[in-house]
């Protein structure tokens, strides 16, 4: 069998996949950067040399793998976005490893921005997908929301301030719980034995299309030092603001580029919770006749190559 290997370092993961010729997952194996308790992420330089040490054994975890096969091509992620300038150090070492693997093997290598990585490891799996649709990117260190036509990919909103990732991570780090804190944190909010109240007001501008969440943050940390709520009814405030804000920003999107289909991908995006909690608000908003939303398999939601190694394999045999 022949295989596209694909690389992600990105700011939270170590990610190698491998896809076949039909862009199917082959093989794809992960390991998160290891942060300290109370600290809410790490600097560029850090993950650097984590990335660094974690390449060589996530290689390794492939290695029974794909015995079998033979690698034609690489590909990797070479920065945040698909435009002039993104860029980030955490991918040159993905890049860089991926460059070497090519030389030395004398195959192609073909880069991509993380994010067209997680749009196409969003769309593994959801073949409805494609032509044009609404593309809702949530994670640690993105929120935006993009018109995805064709592949090509045109900025329609998101954040104005803090990420739907970081109010989650800055949250749960005050909680006490460890980063990243989505998974720590959802699991608090289930254990609230009450409904949320919508404690924590939306804050969106320009007709829907961007949002506000630090006061969002603000409000959850003074709960925190008075010991108003309980840290189950914070945590689910938080998810339950996340899901009316994204029911709103993508019924924004949608009727703006007149669109039905929104697909949502990152890591924020795999949480079970805030994917009840979408659907609630959209069926409270009557918004199912208008948007129909499929989100990312959970394994492919959160960072990963395989997004990357089936964009590699879909270039790589239209050239050859």
């Amino acid at each position: 069998m022949e295989v596209v290997l694909g690389f992600d370092t990105s700011c939270y993961t170590t990610s190698i996949a491998a896809a076949d010729r039909g862009g199917n997952i082959f093989c794809s194996e992960r390991i998160c950067l290891p942060v300290e308790n109370g600290k809410r992420g790490l600097r560029q330089n850090e993950a650097v040399f984590m990335h660094v040490r974690q390449l060589p054994k996530v290689m390794a975890m492939l290695e029974d793998k794909w015995k079998e096969a033979r690698i034609c091509a690489v590909a990797a992620s070479a920065g945040p976005r698909d435009e002039e300038g993104s860029y980030m150090p955490v991918f040159l070492v993905g890049l860089g490893f991926a460059q070497t693997v090519a030389s030395m093997l004398r195959i192609p290598c073909y880069t991509f921005s993380h994010q067209q990585g997680h749009i196409a490891a969003g769309q593994i799996d959801n073949l409805a997908m494609g032509g044009a649709f609404v593309a809702l990117h949530l994670s640690g260190g993105t929120t935006e929301m993009l018109l995805c036509n064709h592949g090509k990919l045109h900025l329609l909103g998101g954040t104005l301030d803090l990420c739907a990732g970081q109010l989650v991570d800055r949250v749960g780090v005050a909680l006490g719980l460890p980063f990243p804190a989505g998974p720590a944190m959802e699991k608090l909010a289930e254990g609230c034995r009450d409904a949320s109240q919508a404690l924590l007001p939306e804050n969106l501008e320009g007709d829907d299309l961007y949002c506000h969440l630090s006061g969002s943050e603000t409000k959850c940390q003074r709960w925190i030092e008075s010991g108003e709520l309980s840290p189950e009814r914070i945590a689910l405030e938080v998810f339950d603001l996340l899901a009316r804000v994204i029911t709103r920003l993508l019924l924004a999107g949608c009727r703006g580029t007149q669109v039905r289909q929104a697909l949502m991908m990152g890591g924020v995006a795999s949480s079970g919770l805030l994917r009840r909690l979408i659907g609630e608000s959209m069926a409270k908003h009557g918004m199912s006749h208008e948007v129909d939303v499929v989100f990312s398999k959970a394994e492919y939601s959160a960072d990963n190559g395989a997004g990357i190694a089936r964009l590699g394999a879909y270039r790589h045999w239209e050239v050859s």
